[in-house]
């Protein structure tokens, strides 16, 4: 007697369905940092550290960092963490950790790419406002012959070990030989945050890559409209970087825009709203509207803002800038250095560059802004859930491209089986 052998009947759009979800990312979840370092034994006194002041809590909420971990020996052998007042140690050695933690993700691979010349970073002690100046910032420098990775500091200098943990696009950990110590840092400092009220202009002087835009801002006196909006859902400012302005193309036709429209095109790289670089990778609504849309209607001067390659990128259907560099960082606003101007179709045509003479659109004119003359200036588990995922620089590449092979493949099964389907007849 023959036996019945029951086989499932799937449709072939089903099964395809199933391998296209085979191949798709699994989201990236918020870590517990302490619970990560909790293996590591010679951690135990950084890890304590981290515990004990606000700064777990701080990095429990942001995503796409580095932290560099001191091991107890060095600890023990600092005179910044053994030399200070116990009643304040846990809240003035708070800032030296952030120190410790930049706000970018780096691999072992990215920070063997870093040129010898190095490259400044900004580090978590930077948002807190407590930082004179740029002193929130590390110069990461790559020895190309010993291929030492030395972070600079004005107070100390420390080079990293090893790596002790990654998790991709979330958080990298390595080890450091010495504590670091921001420039002016006074133990006995306070915690209290600054009220708002930033000087945007001061702090892109301050960045030392942003004197045009600095210039810009106080020569059409719109930097006062941007405070103004501190106070409401925060701002997001895009600030060309010197180099940029002076790569741009359409220089003398951007000079020759009368001084509304000048305005118009700076407003043109600020969003209303406070966007983090976490917030800005995983932005829902890519079209976003900026101060000028504000000014010149719903639907004009906006921007297409998406994730590519693991950086964001930028897109006025003009030019295609990124985002470089995170230059302040503190809730409600955060101010990104970007690759390129950014010039609205609204003003220029994408072939010829030529300035589209549209009507005024009755916003009121700002003072003219003086002509500047552009040139080159010399593994434990993963707790919790996070909606602010991040992707490392250069390295996004490598797994975009892993992720259409096996979109592929997927694709490619699926069309076998319906063919399999439709020549067996089921």
């Amino acid at each position: 007697m023959a036996a019945t052998i029951f086989i499932p009947h799937f449709t072939p759009l089903t099964l395809l369905y199933f391998l296209l979800l085979s191949t798709s990312y699994i989201p990236i979840l918020a870590i517990n940092i302490t619970h990560l370092l909790s293996s590591y034994p010679e951690l135990s006194e950084f890890t304590n550290l981290l515990s004990t002041t606000t700064v777990a809590a701080d990095l429990a909420e942001r995503s796409s960092v580095t932290l560099f971990a001191v091991p107890n020996t060095f600890i023990r052998n600092s005179d910044v963490m053994n030399n200070h007042s116990p009643s304040s140690s846990s809240i003035s050695l708070g800032d030296v950790l952030r120190y410790h933690v930049l706000l970018e993700y780096y691999s072992w691979p990215d920070l063997r790419l870093i040129p010898p010349a190095g490259k400044v970073v900004t580090t978590l002690y930077q948002t807190t406002g407590r930082a004179p100046s740029n002193s929130g910032s590390v110069n990461i420098t790559h020895d190309p012959i010993s291929n030492a990775i030395t972070i600079h500091s004005p107070n100390s200098n420390a080079t990293v070990i090893n790596s002790v943990k990654t998790v991709p696009y979330n958080i990298s950990i390595f080890t450091v030989d010495s504590v670091l110590v921001p420039n002016g840092f006074n133990l006995m400092a306070s915690e209290t945050r600054p009220t708002l009220g930033l000087n945007i202009t001061q702090t892109l002087i301050d960045g030392h890559d942003f004197n045009i835009a600095a210039s810009m801002l106080m020569a059409s006196r719109v930097e006062d409209e941007f405070e103004d909006d501190e106070r409401g859902a925060g701002i997001t400012l895009f600030m060309p970087t010197d180099q940029a302005f002076s790569d741009l193309n359409s220089s003398k036709i951007f000079q020759s825009l009368p001084a509304e429209k000048k305005t118009d095109v700076l407003r043109f790289h600020v969003l209303h709203s406070y966007y983090p670089l976490g917030s800005l990778q995983s932005i829902v609504n890519p079209v976003q509207p900026t101060l000028a849309t504000e000014q010149n209607g719903a639907g004009s001067f906006t921007l297409n803002i998406s994730r590519v390659n693991g950086d964001v990128s930028i897109d006025t259907g003009i030019v295609q800038a990124s985002v470089t560099r995170t230059v302040f960082d503190q809730n409600p606003v955060v101010i990104f250095g970007v690759s390129k101007v950014l010039l609205p179709k609204e003003y220029f045509q994408k072939n010829s560059v030529e300035v589209i003479n549209k009507p005024s659109s009755g916003a009121p004119a700002s003072a003219d802004p003086p002509e500047i003359s552009i040139s080159p200036v010399n593994s434990p588990d993963i707790d919790g859930s996070t909606n602010h995922l991040s992707s490392p620089p250069r390295f996004g590449e490598k797994e975009s491209s892993a992720a259409n092979r096996k979109s592929t493949i997927g694709i490619f099964l699926g069309l076998c089986c319906i063919g399999f389907y439709v020549a067996t007849g089921y």
